[in-house]
Formats: C-alpha cells, structure tokens, sequence
C-alpha cells in the first residue's frame, strides 16, 4: 500500500491535528520521500515510517511537537539537517537499519538539543572503531546510544517505550525528607497497631485462663458437695446389741 493512501486510513475521519501518534509500517514511499503528511499534524508527538522505502527525510513537514521517531530499515544516507528545524522536540530517533556510513552524517543532529536517545545498530556506522565514545562526544546532549548511556546501563523501558525522557521522580519529589517523614509515620501506625493487635491477645489469653480457673473452681466445689451430700444422705442406726450369757440351764437375756 502507498503511504499516502495508508496515512489516510489512519487519519480515520479525524482532524489532522487531534493524531497524536501514527504508525505507517511497512507501506510504501513512491520515490523515496514522506507523502501523504503535512504541517496540518500540529498535534504529532510518535510517528513510526519503519521499512518503507524512505531515503531521505526531506520532505517531512514541520512537526513542532513530535518527540519520538522511528525510521528503522530504510535507505537513508544523509540529510539529517531538517531534522532539526521542523521537529525541535525530538527526543528520541530511531535511524538503525539505515545506510549511515561514518560520523559527519549526524553532526547536524547536534542542533537537536532535546535529543536523548539515538539508535543506530546495523548501520555501518555502529562498527567503527571507538564508535560509541565518538558518538557521546559529537552529541553531548545524547543520554542513550543503541539503548544504553556511557556507562552501559540499560535504557529503562517506560521511557523506551514512549520515547519521553523525563527527569527521574526523586528529581520531582517533594522537598528531601517528606518521604521519609511518611514512611515513619506509617512504621508508627503500624507499630501502634501491632501493639494494640498484642494487647487484644494477651488480655484475651489472661480472659481464658481466668475463665479456666473459674471452671476448676466450679468443679470443686460440685465435687466437695456431692461428697457433703453423699454423706448427709446416709443413715446410721445404733441397734440394741443382745448379750446372751449363759452360766446355767437357766438363761438370762440383758437387753
């Protein structure tokens, strides 16, 4: 598909300016140029032209707040100055898989000071000697170079993805301390609870002993009245005891 008609499909009965993102992979430039796009897109901050025939972006429009561009796997060799005139945002830009063969090629990227990440793996360039220190040092406003800075730390993927390299949120925080301030008022709480959660139990622990004891006693005292029970309900009866005694054939009886 042409990018023409394709840029059309994904306006989808839009106005220009609402299109905050537009993707295009994989369509086809007529003569190696950007077609179908104009400076109507005054709201354009992603644009992805990823495989699709381009070797020059001279005919981009203006673009003032796009910040992420992706032109992988195109035939672009040079002509990176217009860059800096019609997207001054950019923050981050895509150019691997191109036809870039030494340094001097992105030297007119330095104009872009908001630039933080640039990819260019798979470009000739990549494999030159001191490559990476090259290129740190011809754009010193760069924070990632094939996504890792100086110091080979990864690229986080929020910003990644987006393409919108911010300040980190300790830098946006509020003044050094608050933090800590409500970490240690939610350890207080905390404590708080557990002490009143640790009195609950003992209290209830003493309650059930005490309620224990209150059984003990209960079956004692049942005990110690059956056996006072037992006893009063028996009977003792003295009966007259006979003695016979007998000294001759005549029998005397002592009652």
């Amino acid at each position: 598909m042409e990018m023409k008609k394709r840029i059309s499909l994904e306006l989808r009965n839009r106005n220009p300016a609402e299109v905050a993102e537009l993707v295009v992979d994989n369509c086809r430039s007529s003569d190696g140029e950007v077609e179908g796009l104009t400076d109507d897109y005054t709201g354009l901050e992603i644009l992805s032209m990823v495989n699709v025939g381009l070797s020059s972006l001279a005919k981009l429009p203006s673009l003032p707040k796009l910040r992420k561009l992706e032109v992988s796997d195109n035939t672009i060799s040079g002509g990176l100055d217009a860059l800096a005139e019609k997207c001054p945002s950019l923050t981050y830009l895509n150019l691997s898989g191109n036809k870039i063969k030494d340094l001097s090629t992105i030297e007119p990227l330095q104009n872009l000071k908001n630039l933080k990440s640039l990819d260019l793996y798979s470009c000739e360039v990549s494999a030159l000697d001191d490559y990476r220190e090259g290129v740190f040092e011809l754009l010193p406003q760069l924070t990632y170079l094939d996504g890792f800075d100086e110091e080979d730390n990864e690229v986080p993927d929020s910003e990644a993805e987006n393409g919108c390299f911010v300040p980190d949120e300790d830098d946006e925080a509020g003044p050094p301390g608050d933090d800590d301030d409500e970490d240690d008022d939610e350890d207080e709480e905390g404590s708080e609870g557990d002490e009143v959660g640790l009195s609950y139990l003992m209290k209830e622990g003493i309650q059930d002993e005490e309620d224990d004891g209150d059984y003990v006693e209960e079956d004692e005292e049942d005990e110690e009245e059956e056996e006072d029970g037992g006893l009063l309900g028996c009977c003792f009866f003295t009966a007259p005891v006979a003695v016979v005694t007998v000294t001759s054939p005549s029998m005397s009886v002592l009652q």
